[in-house]
């Protein structure tokens, strides 16, 4: 089990490298996907290596690693180069501080003893931070994914989106180093139960409706708003039934 971990964890590395090498080859869509495919990988990781009973310290920190570079510098290089192109001192430092506080994220996560958070994280999982910040990339690329009525797009026209972008980023890196608690896989286990492989089947199928809709973009980003928005709650109704 461990080493099936460790080949997922890879395999989540390999998507994070193959984003930025994209990013720089100005193939942004191909480089959200990238990212979006390690968040599966990081997931499968994760649960194959609750089911080893010895948990492997070497795992842990390949995790931890895998996750800085996938989840923390691939997305940070994506946006940069997609929002911004040229240089931006305001932009620089902002994703820096994200990039900074997704290692800070993680270092906390590794130190804690784990059965004090058995269906929750303790801050924004780097995984749901790296996916908003792809996810509304894509939303802005089709910039046609934007539902909203007539008097926001004055709002949301392309001027203004370098700034929306930095305000997500300083939004995401505050909450990562917060005390703020969302599900992790196990929780949602919990929420869901026996009802969870539907709950799969119907995001699969939204996934590939979007897809073909081309508004995957749309899709993927109100997935991860709505985890973002009601997982606190959904955590702290959990925990007070226990």
């Amino acid at each position: 089990m461990n080493r099936l971990a460790n080949f997922l964890s890879i395999l989540s590395l390999a998507c994070g490298f193959v984003s930025i090498i994209f990013s720089l080859e100005s193939h942004f869509t191909f480089a959200c996907w990238a990212i979006i495919l390690s968040v599966v990988f990081d997931g499968l990781d994760g649960q194959v290596a609750r089911r080893n009973p010895v948990p492997s310290e070497f795992g842990k920190e390949l995790d931890s690693l895998v996750d800085v570079i996938s989840f923390g510098i691939a997305p940070s290089v994506l946006g940069y180069i997609f929002v911004y192109r040229d240089f931006y001192f305001w932009a620089a430092a902002a994703l820096f501080i994200y990039l900074l506080c997704s290692v800070m994220r993680l270092v906390k996560y590794n130190i804690m003893p784990k059965e004090k958070a058995a269906n929750y994280f303790i801050g924004l999982p780097t995984t749901a931070a790296g996916g908003i910040l792809v996810s509304f990339i894509l939303v802005y690329r089709r910039k046609e994914d934007m539902f909203m009525p007539e008097f926001l797009p004055s709002i949301l026209s392309p001027k203004f989106i370098p700034i929306i972008f930095l305000i997500i980023v300083l939004i995401l890196a505050y909450l990562m180093v917060s005390r703020i608690k969302y599900l992790n896989l196990d929780g949602i286990k919990d929420i869901f139960g026996k009802r969870i492989k539907p709950v799969i089947s119907i995001v699969t199928i939204l996934l590939v409706i979007g897809i073909y809709l081309h508004k995957e973009g749309f899709i993927l980003f109100t997935l991860f708003l709505i985890y973002l928005i009601f997982s606190p709650f959904v955590v702290k109704r959990l925990n007070s039934q226990t």
